[in-house]
């Protein structure tokens, strides 16, 4: 048996996320590197059309609806300055209201205009008709507002499809690599890693990766190209009011950079528990009927609800942490509109600076604070997927069981005579406490070998190190003459077939169940292994036959049936050697029998390896080993091993 009956909790791996994991996606990314660039295109059009869009503003308001200033020499030290509007009398509704207010008129080197102080002798209409060029003017301004919004919105819709495209196309090779990985990683990793934990890896985290990827990446291209654009268009408008705004962005920094100090641990916390809350859930609905047998919902419900407060506190821990953050953000962005508002006014009072101008720079100083308070959000989702990319290429970085070779259709080795030899092998699954020691055990060639011994003395572990699930520490096991460790793994399964103690079906129908040893099988085929397994019986007793649909580990079957489905698995698998690891010990006496006629018929003509608990079981194989501590102290038949009185005597006596 194992000595470590736990699992490894989940370590921190390092005091900060390394960014560099990032880097690592790339050979995903690569096969859409087209699709990537394209979107960054759609973005620069994003950025420039919203930065378009004030300065449309600014033009409309200057050009078209505040008069322009005209200094105008009064003879005293300083010019006076007056706001005029200049009129044509091309037009004869303008010329006729010239004409019938000669006084409110100027005439200066041929250009006819009004001040503005003079429009409130007009009346509405008659502003109207005056203004109509600037009216025209800013129906053209409103036009072309509307062509920039609309424009940016086809751009953002093409844009966004590509990357959420694009995303979903790179998390689907990512989680399929997981997954295949998974599949190869070796037996004691799954026995170190509770299920929960794993299926949070392949789905949650690879979900966190898809919204950086969609979400970050979008951030830092378009907000990045936003915020180098609104500098550069604020600095040519007027560069003493841009300095003026840009005074709160040390503040902004250092307050970001505290932000991230302060909740990268919360992040990380929060994925550690999120994991152990799903192991932990996983593991209470796997043993509900333990649970409810020893009474011990509440006991479970308490250590459920201690690893639930213990997230509650993280996530508590990284809301104070926001909660700080984006009010201080909103306090900055507020105080950078007071400094444009107080500075561009005064400026616009003394006739420095046009009110149009001064409005521009308030919606650019707005769109400026926008993707900083997207920061939140946007670092929120980066230390999401850095904690899922830790995790992730964590179980990218273990090492697999070997090379995934295709496996010869038959087992390819120099003796024929032999299928399985053990030369001294030693094993332990925690160093200091051995398993197996000095075992020397042969199988030949269509012969059964049973192995007996009590709880713990290594019987199933002999199987273990044959499928290679583990390798020997000492000594080595050779596969017809050859050392399978010399083999690769798929070569050496594929003429193996296990029927285990409690076998495991997947969810499916029955006669998928049955196929998984042979996916290929024909219908024929089919009916004589369902024939010599005896499954008839259980398929005609059930609705719909071979085609019942069993749920996750089989459902409502008994022992027995299983252990028939696992024996016709086994047979459709044509093997050429059997393991069967204590087959028959959870079931009754009369489904035994049904079950040995069923094994009967699976070890005729195979070598076979029996760990047996029932030593009735064991005495029908051709020879017994008994284990005792980790070693082989007797060989021989039944009536052999029963003669010498020895180890497997007394053990027979107890059972009888």
């Amino acid at each position: 048996m194992k000595g470590d009956f736990g699992y490894v909790e989940e370590r921190d791996l390092g005091k900060t996320y390394d960014i560099r994991l990032l880097r690592r996606i790339g050979p995903f990314i690569k096969p859409y590197g087209w699709h990537l660039c394209g979107a960054v295109l759609f973005i620069l059009a994003i950025t420039l059309l919203e930065l378009a869009v004030p300065y449309v503003t600014k033009t409309a308001i200057d050009r078209y609806i505040v008069p322009k200033t005209d200094h105008t020499e009064t003879g005293l030290t300083e010019p006076a300055r007056t706001r005029k509007i200049q009129v044509s009398r091309a037009d004869p509704d303008v010329a006729e209201l010239i004409d019938r207010y000669p006084g409110l008129f100027t005439q200066n080197k041929g250009q006819t205009t009004i001040a503005i102080t003079h429009l409130d002798q007009l009346q509405p209409p008659e502003l109207l008709t005056l203004r109509k060029k600037d009216l025209d003017g800013l129906l053209r301004m409103t036009g072309l507002f509307l062509l920039l919004v609309l424009g940016s919105f086809g751009c953002n819709y093409i844009q966004l499809m590509v990357m959420e495209l694009t995303g979903q196309k790179v998390m689907h090779d990512l989680r399929m690599a997981l997954f295949d990985h998974l599949a190869h990683l070796h037996v004691d990793y799954f026995s170190q890693n509770p299920t929960g934990r794993l299926v949070t890896r392949v789905t949650n985290d690879v979900q966190n990766m898809s919204e950086f990827f969609t979400s970050f990446v979008v951030f830092l291209f378009k907000d990045l190209f936003l915020l180098i654009g609104i500098c550069a268009v604020m600095l040519s408008l007027n560069w003493r009011l841009a300095l003026v705004a840009f005074a709160v962005v040390p503040l902004v920094m250092l307050v970001s950079v505290l932000f991230a100090a302060q909740v990268r641990e919360a992040y990380r916390t929060l994925r550690i528990k999120v994991a152990e809350i799903n192991a932990r859930f996983a593991e209470s609905v796997t043993g509900m009927r333990v649970i409810q047998l020893f009474g011990q919902e509440q006991a479970n419900s308490r250590r459920f609800h201690t690893l639930n407060h213990e997230n509650y506190r993280a996530g508590i821990r990284q809301i104070h942490v926001f909660a700080l953050f984006m009010p201080a953000i909103e306090v900055l962005s507020a105080t950078a509109l007071a400094l444009i508002i107080y500075a561009g006014g005064r400026q616009v009072l003394g006739n420095q600076l046009t009110l149009g101008l001064l409005v521009a720079f308030i919606a650019y100083i707005r769109m400026f604070f926008r993707p900083i308070r997207d920061i939140a959000e946007k670092y929120n989702i980066m230390q999401n997927a850095l904690a899922s990319a830790e995790r992730i290429f964590q179980i990218l970085d273990t090492p697999r069981e070997g090379p995934a070779m295709l496996a010869p259709a038959r087992l390819v080795g120099v003796d024929n005579e032999t299928m399985v030899q053990f030369q001294g092998v030693s094993f332990h699954y925690t160093p200091g406490k051995p398993v197996l020691q000095n075992i020397h055990l042969t199988i030949a060639n269509g012969e059964t070998v049973a192995v007996v011994g009590s709880t713990g003395s290594g019987k199933t572990t002999l199987i273990n190190l044959i499928l290679r699930f583990y390798n020997p520490v000492e000594g080595r096991i050779l596969l017809k003459g050859r050392d399978i460790q010399t083999l690769p793994e798929k070569a050496v399964r594929r003429g193996m077939a296990l029927v285990a103690q409690d076998p495991y079906l997947f969810s499916g129908t029955l006669e998928e169940n049955i196929r998984f040893g042979n996916p290929a099988m024909s219908p024929d085929d089919l009916e004589r292994i369902v024939t010599a397994a005896n499954c008839r019986h259980l398929a005609a007793s059930i609705p719909r036959g071979l085609q019942y649909q069993l749920s996750e580990g089989g459902g409502r079957l008994s022992s027995g049936e299983k252990q028939l489905i696992a024996i016709a698995r086994a047979l459709a698998r044509a093997p050429e050697l059997i393991m069967l690891d204590e087959a028959t010990s959870h079931i009754d006496s009369e489904t035994e029998q049904i079950v040995n006629d069923a094994v009967s018929r699976l070890l005729k003509g195979r070598a076979a390896l029996v760990v047996a608990h029932r030593l009735s079981t064991a005495r029908q194989a051709d020879r017994i080993a008994v284990l005792h501590r980790g070693r082989i102290v007797e060989t021989g038949s039944h009536d052999e091993l029963m003669i010498r009185k020895g180890f497997y005597y007394h053990l027979y006596q107890l059972q009888a």
